[in-house]
């Protein structure tokens, strides 16, 4: 039984089984009379008119539920409207609304490419990604209409079967209708969160329909209805843990598998009898009866001790202040910011560099360098994904008087590395573990890739070592100078004088290819910016412009523009990101280097500012107005959010990818 246990021991699969069942019993309140009354095109025509609303929630950043209830309001406001014209009949008005409301909200919608992900999630659900605030929410509409079923029962039953006696015993009609749609439209915004509006009809309908073969009393219907939701979540969320594929869709499929299942036995049972299904029923379990063997348990895939298994990436920025030393981690999901004190140096408290590996990071301040860990981490298994959440904590520290420059990590390993061109080499299993261990230290560029440590030292020469560091085999290709490293899915990458070096591993081997500079007399780059795990690093021409190397492609480009000090990409034809000493941001074409937008954030920049890109959104860290900047790249560079912090966020990294 281990396989039909395993799922349910990650956290967000438990959310989402309770998140699952209580839709199920809103929609069987609903559904139920969706069914009865034959309402189902009305059902279906309201799940998409909720698109305007959550589209211009998303847009100006508000509750989608809000939006949702909001736009499906207004879908049941003009239905009813509508459906008093003796003109056409009540379906004519439904179709009508049903394809406005759609096609005002897929307008909506093309009017910001950075709405690819959010539709997605409308459209199909994400139910694991339910958090405990949602399941609040949910709580809160089973016994809304609960009550609103057990109260408006009696005028619903007359209204369904006869509405003229409903009047005549002054049940009022058409307020039973009205608080009907009602029910209705709080199963729909309730629901959609989890399968989306595409499949919200399936658990709406298709539990209560099959729910219909075996009784005919509307409470009893309700009962089963709830409980073949309740086992379309469960069976649901297993064969989508097992088979891969996505668990709202899979509910909403078992759901309807569900009702011809019954409609087949249903059928079985009026040939053959309740005698005849019962004896099949009994063959077949009998078939399917063996001894289990005992299994041993073992840790589910992809267990962390200590680390909450989630079903998104958990980002966070990690921001300090060079004059203190304290340290604040934002959370971008929640926005809760966690506080961290100055280093309990009092002679030299300040923090002169922050660099990150995807989960720690780590901060230069006086004369030693502090580990913190963010507790949001991604580990990647090439074919899928584990997404973790952990407390953030601050791990320890360890005496360095080296500025660190870079910090690259894998799951077994963190090498840091520092402005001399030296690495120390963390123990990266131990760092989540509260212990900071002496780190190895290795004279030269040390970068964790396929297992091993690719070093570039001061000599030019290139080798692949051990993770302890040790000598190891050196490869065919120099690069004299080295300055500036990067991580990426096609390899590492060096930057040398005379060009970068690409580093990667073909066939079981390790291959080196240099990629010279198009153009000698420019600045050379000394530090890669890009989104981790993208192809395309950009890096800084001095003042004058901006470097753009395509590590699938082999190729440089240089894009000149004045007093540049930060840029980033997120790669794959994403504009390039710029932002100038003057505090503009400037979205430069990847290919021609046209300025295709701008937006003026801050005022002249103080110090040093970057830029961290992620698959969505760009933060930019605003020293002088003490925040941080959220900018939606793929929508004309919109701020989307910004951070306001009680430091100035000198220093900044992303984690949690």
């Amino acid at each position: 039984m281990e396989w039909l246990i395993a799922p349910f021991e990650v956290a967000f699969v438990q959310r989402a089984l309770w998140g699952g069942l209580l839709v199920s019993c809103v929609c069987a309140l609903a559904g139920t009379w969706v069914v009865v009354r034959g309402m189902a095109f009305l059902g279906d025509a309201m799940a998409h008119g909720m698109l305007p609303g959550v589209a211009v929630a998303a847009l100006l950043g508000g509750n989608l539920i809000v939006g949702a209830a909001i736009s499906c309001t207004a879908m049941a406001f003009g239905v009813s409207v509508l459906s008093r014209s003796k003109r056409f009949a009540a379906d004519t008005a439904i179709g009508l609304l049903f394809v406005g409301m759609l096609a005002a909200g897929v307008i909506i919608v093309s009017r910001s490419q950075s709405f690819a992900v959010d539709l997605t999630g409308f459209l199909f659900g994400d139910v694991l990604a339910v958090r405990t605030v949602d399941l609040w929410y949910l709580v809160a509409a089973v016994g809304l209409a609960l009550v609103v079923a057990v109260l408006g029962h009696r005028a619903f039953v007359a209204l369904t079967f006869d509405p003229r006696k409903a009047h005549t015993l002054g049940l009022h009609p058409k307020a039973a209708h009205v608080a009907l749609v009602g029910l209705v439209t709080l199963a729909i915004v309730a629901s959609f969160h989890v399968v989306g509006t595409l499949l919200v009809f399936g658990l709406l309908i298709a539990p209560p329909a099959a729910a219909v073969y075996w009784s005919d009393r509307i409470p009893v219907v309700m009962v089963l209805a709830a409980l073949i939701g309740g086992f379309s979540t469960a069976a649901g969320l297993v064969v989508s843990w097992h088979a891969g594929t996505a668990a709202g869709a899979t509910i909403a499929a078992v759901a309807v598998g569900s009702f011809f299942v019954s409609a087949v036995v249903s059928a079985l049972r009026e040939r053959f009898g309740k005698v005849g299904v019962a004896a099949l029923a009994a063959v077949s379990v009998a078939g399917c009866t063996a001894t289990e063997p005992v299994i041993v348990e073992e840790p589910p895939h992809g267990y962390v001790a200590g680390a909450e298994e989630m079903s998104e990436a958990q980002t966070r920025l990690v921001v300090s202040d060079p004059a203190t030393g304290d340290i604040r981690v934002i959370d971008l999901l929640t926005e809760q910011v966690t506080t961290l004190a100055g280093h309990e140096n009092t002679a030299a408290p300040a923090a002169s560099a922050l660099v990150g590996d995807g989960r720690f990071g780590f901060l230069s301040t006086g004369g030693s360098v502090r580990v913190v860990d963010s507790g949001g981490w991604t580990v990647d298994h090439a074919d899928h994904r584990h997404y973790y959440s952990a407390p953030v904590r601050e791990v320890g520290s360890i005496p360095e008087s080296g500025e660190i420059v870079a910090a690259h990590g894998d799951p077994a390993v963190s090498a840091v590395v520092l402005e001399s061109g030296a690495a120390l080499v963390f123990d990266r299993v131990a760092l989540g573990d509260g212990q900071v261990r002496e780190p190895h230290r290795i004279d030269g560029i040390a970068l964790p890739y396929g297992e091993k440590l690719i070093v570039a030292d001061g000599t030019g020469r290139v080798d692949v070592r051990g993770r302890d560091g040790a000598a190891g085999e050196p490869l065919a290709g120099a690069c004299p100078q080295p300055r500036g490293q990067a991580v990426t899915r096609r390899g590492v990458v060096f930057g040398c004088a005379d060009g970068a070096l690409i580093v990667a591993q073909r066939d079981g081997a390790f291959v080196a290819e240099k990629v010279a500079y198009p153009e000698p007399g420019a600045d050379r780059a000394t530090a890669f910016t890009h989104r981790p795990g993208s192809t395309t690093l950009t890096a800084l021409a001095g003042r004058t412009g901006v470097w753009t190397l395509d590590v699938r492609k082999k190729t440089w480009k240089h894009t000149p523009i004045a007093d540049a000090v930060a840029v980033n990409t997120a790669g794959e034809g994403s504009a390039v990101l710029v932002l100038t000493r003057d505090g503009v941001l400037h979205g430069l074409d990847p290919e021609t280097g046209s300025e295709t937008a701008r937006v003026a954030l801050t005022g002249p920049v103080e110090g040093e500012p970057v830029i961290r890109v992620d698959p969505n959104r760009a933060y930019i860290n605003d020293l002088g107005g003490r925040a941080v900047l959220e900018v939606a790249y793929n929508d004309n560079l919109r701020i989307a959010r910004t951070f306001p912090s009680d430091i100035a966020p000198g220093l900044m990294v992303e984690t949690g990818l």
